[in-house]
C-alpha cells in the first residue's frame, strides 16, 4: 500500500490498513467491511495517549488537561491531522460519495484517522501508534501549527470555570481616528495578567488576549 510506504511501515497485515481506509459506501459497494471498528478502537488509542502526553508534559489540573485534550482530539484537530498526512488521497468510497467530494469530506476525514490509529495499534503495538503520534502529531500541538481553537473567549471561560477562578477583560489603551481605532486589551485571572491582545474593535482585542492566554496555558506557563 501506498501510504504504508511513504510512513516506512511494513506490514504483514496490509488487509487491515485496506480495511482502515475504506468508507461505508465502498464497503456497501464491494461487499466489503468498512473502518468503523477501527475507528472506534483508534479513537480510545488517541486518547490514551493524548492524556499521557498532557499529564507528562504540563502541570495542568485536571479539568484543564480534558479540555485541552477534547480540542486535540475534536474532529475538527483529526481533520487536519488527516488532511496533513495525506490520508485523504488513499480513502476508498463508493462512486456517489466519491462525485459529492467524499475525500475532503470533514468527518470522513477525521474518522479515517483515527480508523488507521486502530489499524495500527493491532499490527504494531501501542507503542508504535505512540511513536507515529510523538513524530508527526505532537509536533503539530508543540508549533502551534495547527489552530485548534476558534472562539477563544469562550474556551478560556470554560477552563477558568472548571478552577472556579475569576476572569476579567480590561481595555488598556485606545488609539487612532474614530474610523480607524486601535484596541489593547489585557485578560486578567485572579486578578493576574495572563494574556494581551491588539486589534481594530473591543471584541476581537478581546478574542486576542484570549489566544494569547491559552497559548500560555498550553506551555504551563
Amino acid at each position: 500500500m501506498e501510504f504504508l510506504d511513504k510512513l516506512g511501515i511494513e506490514t504483514e497485515k496490509e488487509s487491515l490498513y485496506i480495511k482502515a481506509f475504506t468508507h461505508t459506501s465502498y464497503a456497501n459497494e464491494t461487499k466489503t467491511t468498512s473502518y468503523e471498528r477501527l475507528e472506534y478502537l483508534g479513537d480510545a488509542v488517541l486518547e490514551l495517549i493524548m492524556s499521557e502526553y498532557l499529564y507528562k508534559n504540563t502541570e495542568h489540573e485536571e479539568g484543564t488537561m480534558t479540555k485541552l485534550r477534547a480540542h486535540y482530539v475534536c474532529e475538527n484537530a483529526l481533520y487536519e491531522y488527516s488532511i496533513r498526512l495525506g490520508m485523504n488521497e488513499y480513502i476508498l468510497l463508493g462512486r456517489g460519495e466519491t462525485e459529492s467530494g467524499g475525500k475532503f469530506r470533514k468527518a470522513i476525514v477525521a474518522d479515517v484517522f483515527e480508523a488507521f490509529l486502530g489499524a495500527l495499534y493491532l499490527d504494531k503495538g501501542l507503542q508504535t501508534v505512540k511513536d507515529f503520534i510523538y513524530k508527526n502529531i505532537i509536533p503539530l500541538i508543540e508549533k502551534k501549527e495547527i489552530d485548534f481553537f476558534s472562539d477563544y473567549k469562550s474556551v478560556l471561560q470554560e477552563l477558568v470555570q472548571t478552577d472556579k477562578r475569576s476572569l476579567e477583560y480590561v481595555v488598556v489603551n485606545e488609539e487612532g481616528p474614530s474610523h480607524n481605532k486601535t484596541f489593547t486589551v489585557n485578560v486578567k485571572i485572579d486578578n493576574i495578567l495572563y494574556g494581551t491582545g491588539v486589534a481594530h474593535s473591543k471584541k476581537e482585542a478581546e478574542q486576542e488576549a484570549a489566544k494569547d492566554a491559552l497559548k500560555k496555558a498550553q506551555n504551563g506557563e
